[in-house]
């Protein structure tokens, strides 16, 4: 077989392979909430901010699990020594050798009080070989304690304290997830209409290329009849070629703003999206005061404003409590066993030892209250406070700013909203103004009536009021996307 015909058949088996083997890509026809679905559980910036609320879930998980029992076991199975120790005494510095075989478990049960107290039971059994005396001994041990501050009942509650910082940071990543939620929003839907403007730039752009053809044929056979100039009909040709180069860049700029799309809604870049084409719209009137309601009601700004109020008054509460008297009550019960015997005794006999001992011997109890009163600091702890009772300040005054940011962000937004649905509506009525004037042009210039320059003017009357309408649209559209994110309320689902 020749060599070419070799590599044509390589070739050919070689686009037969690819494809019997396409790539995996899907197809989307997306409307714009059909585009936010997507985004919602595809988009890597969800994905994060899913895992942030997971983070704070885990944090108030733990926060609440202080709370609860604790329990601990510990073993040392065994631990073996050999090594020499030193000794120090009146007489001097003497060293001895150590050979021992230490084994021990025990258990630990930890209850947290909410005063910041806890009661705790702790047994342990530990067992000690000491080769070189050759003796072994037991220690059996069980003791239940009760630890309380007082400072806590006047002062500052850490164990509450805690808990509350991370209730207030879960409902904090919480309304972060929801604000972003709608930022998502409000950017799929920058995205989109950018997007299906472009799609509506190449569709204005491929009618006005219909168009120009159309009238280029027109002129062409006028030419040909002796009926127009040259000029007229070179004119008519030099429109053409910019017609079809406006309709490649439209194209052009459609195809990278639909690869920029796809990677915001998180989707393969070899699938394929297509919008829906429709400029349909709601006429949505929007009440002021309702609207500045709603928004000082959910804006997380304001409730961030809080929380840094409640988080200042906790320190506060720290802070001031180190100025004051603080106390400590304690107090145990315990027994202990306790056995010493050769190294020949068996590990059941040395157990038995050790629990007899543990019932015959008393008892071991205490009791304690410890108090600490700082009496000179110079003022030190008094400043501390007062720059933490400043810095709550600072922060409701914060408050009010936002408060009043956002109630004239709101409603210059609504007056937005009002101004460009009168305008969208303007221009819906140029639109067909313009549709029928260029259509009398182009029969009067198909007639002779006019020249070619007349047609052209039209023509980019035409185009203006297709682009201005198709501008009017999108603001008004962001404008109400604007407004949802910026209530937390969507008014277009009225």
């Amino acid at each position: 077989m020749p060599q070419n015909c070799m590599r044509k058949l390589f070739s050919t088996i070689a686009i037969l392979s690819v494809c019997a083997s396409p790539l995996k890509s899907e197809s989307y026809h997306l409307s714009l909430d059909e585009s936010i679905e997507v985004a919602k559980a595809k988009s890597y910036r969800m994905k994060r901010l899913q895992q942030d609320l997971k983070i704070a879930e885990y944090n108030l998980k733990s926060a609440t699990s202080r709370f609860k029992t604790h329990i601990d076991l510990r073993f040392t199975l065994p631990q073996y020594t050999e090594t020499v120790r030193q000794w120090e005494d009146s007489t001097g510095i003497s060293f001895y050798p150590i050979k021992q075989l230490n084994y021990s478990g025990g258990l630990t049960i930890n209850q947290p009080l909410p005063t910041d107290g806890n009661i705790f039971i702790e047994t342990g059994l530990s067992g000690l070989d000491d080769f070189y005396a050759s003796l072994r001994s037991g220690n059996l041990s069980t003791r239940i304690g009760f630890t309380q501050p007082i400072h806590s009942f006047y002062g500052y509650n850490a164990i509450k304290s805690s808990l509350k910082s991370a209730e207030l940071a879960y409902e904090q990543s919480s309304k972060a997830l929801k604000r972003e939620e709608l930022n998502l929003v409000y950017d799929v839907s920058n995205a989109y209409y950018q997007l299906l403007s472009l799609q509506k730039s190449a569709e204005i752009a491929a009618m006005d290329l219909e168009r120009q053809t159309e009238a280029f044929e027109i002129s062409k056979n006028k030419y040909e009849a002796g009926l127009i100039k040259e000029v007229d009909a070179l004119q008519m040709e030099v429109d053409l070629a910019e017609a079809q180069s406006n309709y490649d860049m439209a194209i052009l700029s459609q195809t990278s703003s639909t690869a920029s799309f796809k990677e915001m809604l998180g989707v393969n870049l070899s699938d394929t999206i297509t919008l829906s084409s429709e400029l349909r719209y709601k006429t949505v009137s929007v009440d002021p005061e309702m609207a500045v309601q709603l928004a000082l009601e959910n804006r997380l700004e304001i409730r961030e404003q809080d929380i840094q109020i409640e988080l200042q008054g906790l320190n506060i509460k720290r802070q001031r409590s180190e100025g004051m008297v603080k106390g400590n009550i304690n107090a145990y019960f315990e027994k202990i066993g306790v056995s010493l015997q050769n190294m020949e005794t068996t590990l059941p006999s040395s157990l038995k030892n050790v629990s007899g001992n543990f019932v015959e011997r008393p008892a071991n109890f205490g009791v304690g209250f410890s108090l600490s009163i700082p009496l000179l600091d110079w003022g030190e702890n008094r400043a501390l406070v007062r720059a933490a009772e400043a810095r709550m300040k600072q922060s409701t005054l914060r408050k009010e700013e936002v408060q009043r940011e956002i109630e004239t962000e709101v409603r210059n937004l609504v007056a937005g909203i009002t101004s460009n649905l009168k305008r969208l509506q303007l221009l819906e009525k140029n639109v067909l103004v313009a549709e029928k004037s260029f259509e009398i042009t182009r029969q009067r210039f198909s007639d002779g009536d006019i020249d070619s320059q007349s047609l052209a003017l039209e023509r980019n009357r035409l185009n203006t009021a297709y682009t201005s309408h198709l501008r009017a649209y999108i603001t008004y559209q962001l404008s109400l996307a604007d407004l949802m994110r910026k209530t937390f309320h969507d008014f277009m689902g009225e």
